[in-house]
């Protein structure tokens, strides 16, 4: 499971592109197994490299730059993570160590996949996204983005999204918290028909 996730702060990675598909996020040809590990550095791979196969950096893409090799936020633009739904993307991204994404909007699936690996997924409008500036706050408990001027902006989530995150839970370990209840309604449903629990 993912580690618990409260608040991170450092440098904002400033890559607004619109559309960036989960192939832009990690090349099909950088997925060489099917753990969640060894995909840091194919992140970004034909942005980030001049000669990906190589590894020769490109000094134009931000990631690159000293002021953001460290950046746990990416500061995205609309639709981030689209195109095929491989949970690969949010992997490798969090092999990198990223833990927030800040962005217009997002694909569903990506958005999903980015909660489920520790990642929060956190939609503000287009002109404060890219007047964030670096360094950035994200705090869950407050629910509020902090920009590099110090201008807060809120921001919101569903309720078990951000319990997921806070307590670093994956969808069965927050199940599993209603263990109690589940299996007091099964009981109750067992006594209340019996013939369906027959088998």
């Amino acid at each position: 499971m993912p580690a618990p996730l409260r608040s991170v702060s450092g440098p904002a990675l400033p890559f607004w592109q619109d559309n960036v598909d989960t192939d832009i996020i990690i090349p099909s040809r950088e997925m060489k197994g099917t753990g969640k590990t060894g995909l840091a550095a194919g992140l970004f791979a034909n942005r980030r490299y001049t000669d990906p196969v190589a590894r020769t950096e490109n000094p134009d893409f931000p990631l690159n730059w000293a002021e953001y090799r460290e950046a746990r936020i990416w500061l995205a633009g609309a639709n981030v993570g689209c195109g095929s739904s491989r949970e690969h993307a949010a992997w490798a991204l969090a092999e990198q160590g990223f833990r927030a994404i800040v962005a217009p909007s997002f694909n569903p699936i990506f958005f999903g996949n980015c909660v489920r690996n520790g990642i929060a997924p956190i939609v503000l409008p287009r002109p404060v996204v890219e007047a964030l500036g670096s360094p950035v706050t994200v705090d869950l408990e407050t629910m509020t983005v902090t920009a590099a001027s110090g201008e807060v902006h809120p921001f919101t989530l569903p309720e078990e999204v951000r319990t997921m995150l806070i307590e670093g839970l994956d969808p069965v370990a927050l199940t599993l918290r209603e263990a109690d209840a589940i299996a007091a309604w099964q009981e109750a449903d067992r006594k209340a028909r019996p013939w369906a629990w027959l088998q």
